[in-house]
């Protein structure tokens, strides 16, 4: 009689994709094995997820028992679920009072997160909250006058609302950050320590982090009480991930990503520069080019960001560009390609872009384009990494990136009401929206899976460099352009020996 409640349950399909270790590595543990409330478990399985990943396994007992955490484990192996579902464990929900504080360092993670407090916690009858900067902070004033049990939030804008007295802290037991790295560097960690200068001394801390530089030790000893340290980092990029980097100059690297766009089985793909100029500009090349292509940097505006965030989820686009700005946490399964059009200068940045792909154990697909300066950052960040990234083959085998039955891509939680964004404080540095590319219609209502490949063919006399709108690539000299610079660099004794020029370009006949 005990298990009939798991009749009625809603369930989603089941994931039938493969998995690496990075999640199947377990000791066997199920969610009921942690004592869980039944509410909570029959959100955990109707969210869709069946058995417990190793950082949930060693991170939720000791979470419940009340112990300080210090979690590092590789993105996309489930650390959310991993302090998501303790925090809801502990919540009372007839205790009107702000319970549990979830600090991130992006809105868009902030939105994500509340979004996943909102799914697991459905049959708990838990309120939970989500305010970042640049939306309305008249309307979170407004919400806070109602129960709030668990807050998410950005750190401006939550030690704003916590300096007018609006959030109420000082009796909240549960403080937790994710990416935890990134919360701790120079740009937030004095916004942090203000913020837990408004909770008692007796709360509880979970950290949660894929790096933990040397910041994190010293916050460690002055904030934490006696932290269980959780470390599942043998190595650090995710196994499911193949990486591969093609030369190309700078004036070919659009042609050359036309060219992996027409070759490349894509579902969805994240496509990353190193400016906010060149995400615009980029997107809008591709959308002449006849993709569907969104783009999101920092400089827009609030309420535009999470549209596009939230339709490039719901997968009403295939491409999205953008800054580093969704380098962290961002969880969108059906992402299996990203491309860093501009190469990162740090590993730390280079990992947390490609791991926007092969999210919790599936498999991925990350593609470089680089050009000749570039050389130097790549052998430092494969050393730093302990990782190699190939040079990229003419054909890419697709049982390395595309998922066999592709209606076995669970779609994302729907987020139902997106925050108002605050219009007036976006013409800083005289920066103007001007609104993402227009999409074709029939691209844009196209379910998200490439099909065929588009037929590559040679090209005619005078034809330009960069393929027109809606054409195929046009290959040189009868080969594609990544495949014009075949050397990498060479190293002798730790130094770099200067690689052969490319071959000349000849003029067509």
């Amino acid at each position: 009689m005990a298990d009939n409640w798991k009749q009625n349950l809603n369930l989603p399909a089941k994931d039938t994709r493969p998995q690496t270790e990075d999640v199947l590595n377990t000791k066997g543990k199920s969610f009921e094995d942690f004592n869980l409330k039944r509410e909570l478990l029959m959100g955990i399985f109707e969210a869709g997820f069946e058995k417990p990943s190793p950082i949930q396994e060693e991170s939720i007992p000791m979470a419940l028992a009340g112990r300080d955490v210090l979690a590092r484990a590789k993105n996309g192996t489930g650390k959310t679920a991993s302090f998501v579902i303790p925090s809801l464990q502990q919540i009372k929900p007839k205790v009107n009072k702000i319970q549990a504080l979830i600090l991130v360092p992006t809105r868009e993670l902030a939105l994500q997160t509340s979004q996943v407090v909102r799914t697991l916690g459905k049959h708990l009858g838990i309120q939970c909250m989500v305010t970042t900067g640049g939306t309305s902070l008249r309307d979170d004033i407004l919400r806070l006058n109602d129960p709030v049990h668990v807050l998410v939030g950005t750190p401006g804008r939550v030690l704003d609302l916590a300096s007018r007295k609006v959030a109420d802290l000082s009796e909240c037991p549960l403080f937790v950050m994710d990416e935890a790295d990134k919360m701790l560097s120079r740009e937030f960690k004095g916004i942090i320590e203000q913020i837990l200068a408004f909770f008692p001394r007796s709360r509880q801390s979970l950290l949660f982090s894929a790096t933990f530089p040397l910041a994190v030790k010293s916050f460690m000893d002055d904030h934490l009480n006696k932290p269980y340290e959780i470390n599942l980092m043998d190595e650090l990029t995710l196994r499911g991930i193949s990486q591969f980097y093609a030369f190309v100059e700078e004036k070919q690297k659009l042609h050359c990503l036309n060219t992996l766009f027409s070759k490349l089985q894509i579902n969805q793909s994240i496509i990353f520069c190193n400016s906010t100029n060149r995400v615009e500009l980029l997107a809008k090349k591709i959308t002449e080019l006849g993709y569907s292509c969104y783009y999101s940097h920092a400089k827009m505006p609030q309420q535009a960001r999470n549209k596009v965030f939230h339709e490039f989820r719901q997968g009403k686009v295939r491409n999205l560009v953008c800054s580093d700005l969704l380098t962290r946490g961002i969880d969108i399964q059906a992402v299996n390609v990203v491309i860093n059009f501009d190469f990162p200068k740090t590993a730390e940045t280079y990992l947390h872009r490609i791991g926007r792909s092969g999210r919790f154990g599936h498999l991925g697909l990350a593609i470089n384009l680089m050009s000749w300066n570039d050389r130097y950052s790549l052998y430092k960040i494969e050393q730093e990494l302990g990782t190699e990234i190939k040079p990229i083959p003419a054909t890419i085998d697709k049982n390395l990136y595309v998922a066999e039955n592709q209606d076995a891509v669970p779609r994302p939680f729907k987020i139902d009401e997106l925050p108002k964004g605050n219009e007036t404080i976006h013409n800083k540095a005289g920066y103007e929206y001007k609104g993402q590319p227009q999409v074709k219609e029939q691209e844009q209502h196209q379910a998200p899976v490439q099909t065929q490949p588009q037929q590559v063919v040679p090209p005619q006399q005078g034809q330009p460099q960069f393929a027109p709108q809606g054409l195929p690539p046009q290959q040189f000299n009868g080969a594609y352009p990544y495949q014009q610079y075949p050397y990498p660099p060479q190293q002798l004794n730790g130094q770099y020996q200067q690689a052969p020029p490319p071959p000349q370009q000849q003029q067509y006949q």
